[in-house]
């Protein structure tokens, strides 16, 4: 048989598997039962194109900036295939249409200043990408501008701002960042700042949020910017959820269930509250995010790789030490894999509800720590496969995908609007 014919008689056989799966829930129950994985392979993968999916986190922006934006005023090419975990031709393959684009300003600049013209440079970059790589990119600031942009086959950018420092202490900027097409702010990251304590600090500055923290909340309900409690501490965030006017999100947290003692992620009482407020949590892919297996292997391994370069000699960037690296990630197992991350998707659902659960893969923020079968934007219908695999219904998928992310966000512009109109 002529090969076109061959993979035309194979499109036309999964797309009608597909189509027998893909009716809604009104027509006929959902059902895994007499599919094989490739069939329901075929069907993940077509679930990841049909429907829009949302990743509330990906740190491109500053992987941008370390190759030199600042200095040149150019963007990476990521119209083409890159070594990074985003790029165009992934995120194509993977399904991904709208990943915020992490405006990460480190801490650092609380103690240098900066931080407000840092972020301001990672929002020039973000910008150009449209400009620089028209038919492919575009800009939203709605979850409307999304929907335009994936009917004509655009990747939108988002942006959230991961650390709240460049307010500095003038509440104008909030507002300021709103015009700029700031839609999330992450309160603080590594350290506490002048807003918030951060889950990564041990000072407790102010016990939660500080009292300027309550007017940046206030000013971020009132201009419809998204309250981002990730990175910040249990007491923070339940202050933020008492503050707040509107929904919330975690933007890249998972469970604390499965890591013990690391405030990072999010323990049940905090994920209940905040369903009760009506957010969503948007569940970190990073390795170290999902178990505390793979955070024991990982300070192993860094204690193990250590050792070795100082016994060797060897250079950080030494083609010997690199081989090794990877050689023993593999010998030692320490990456998790897709099934974890839907073990924490599980734990949300059977928490609180199949509406309170998002992506937030944190790619290309969380370094050589992601999980097997998640290892970059290509891969996110291995998520949707070994959901279905559990049950999970293309309508359930469909919301973790979107539809949970964007009830949050209207929810917020809609308050937004009620503030200013009062």
């Amino acid at each position: 048989m002529d090969f076109s014919l061959k993979k035309l008689l194979s499109f036309i056989v999964i797309a009608s598997i597909v189509a027998a799966c893909t009716v809604s829930e009104k027509e006929q129950p959902w059902s895994i039962e007499g599919k094989s994985d490739d069939e329901l392979m075929a069907i993940a993968d077509s679930l990841a194109k049909e429907f829009i999916i949302v990743d509330g986190h990906v740190d491109l922006p500053y992987r941008m900036n370390v190759k030199g934006f600042m200095i040149t005023k150019t963007v990476e090419d990521v119209s083409v295939e890159t070594t990074g975990n985003f790029d165009y031709p992934k995120a194509k393959k993977g399904g991904l249409d709208a990943p915020f684009m992490s405006i990460y300003v480190p801490s650092r600049y609380q103690e240098t200043g900066g931080a407000k013209d840092f972020a301001d440079s990672l929002i020039d970059m973000v910008s150009r990408l449209p400009e620089v790589f028209p038919g492919k990119f575009a800009m939203a600031n709605t979850p409307a501008d999304i929907k335009v942009n994936f009917e004509q086959g655009l990747i939108s950018l988002p942006m959230g701002m991961e650390n709240g420092a460049p307010i500095e202490d003038d509440i104008n900027n909030v507002k300021y960042f709103f015009d700029r097409g700031i839609r999330y702010i992450t309160l603080t990251h590594s350290k506490d700042n002048q807003i918030s304590d951060s889950s990564y600090d041990t000072a407790y500055t102010w016990n939660g949020i500080s009292p300027f923290g309550e007017q940046v909340i206030a000013e971020m309900n009132k201009w419809g910017i998204m309250v981002d409690i990730s990175h910040v501490t249990d007491s923070a965030a339940f202050d933020a959820l008492k503050l707040t006017k509107a929904p919330v999100i975690a933007s890249h947290s998972s469970c604390r269930k499965f890591t013990p003692g690391f405030e990072r992620n999010m323990p049940d009482t905090l994920i209940k509250a905040m369903a009760k407020n009506g957010g969503v949590i948007h569940i970190n892919f990073g390795s170290t995010f999902l178990s505390k297996e793979s955070q024991d292997k990982f300070d192993k391994m860094r204690e193990d790789l250590t050792n070795y370069r100082a016994e060797n000699g060897l250079a950080s960037d030494d083609s010997t030490y690199t081989a090794y690296v990877k050689q023993y990630a593999i010998d030692n197992d320490v990456y998790e894999d897709v099934q974890k991350v839907a073990d924490h998707i599980d734990h949300v659902v059977n928490l609180v509800g199949i509406d309170y659960v998002a992506l937030g893969s944190d790619y290309d923020g969380v370094g050589d720590s992601l999980p097997k079968g998640l290892k970059d934007v290509s891969t996110y219908p291995n998520l949707i496969f070994e959901l279905l695999k559990r049950g999970y219904t293309p309508a359930e998928i469909e919301k973790i995908c979107y539809k949970n992310t964007f009830r949050v966000w209207e929810r917020v512009q809609e308050v937004a609007q009620e503030l200013q109109g009062n």
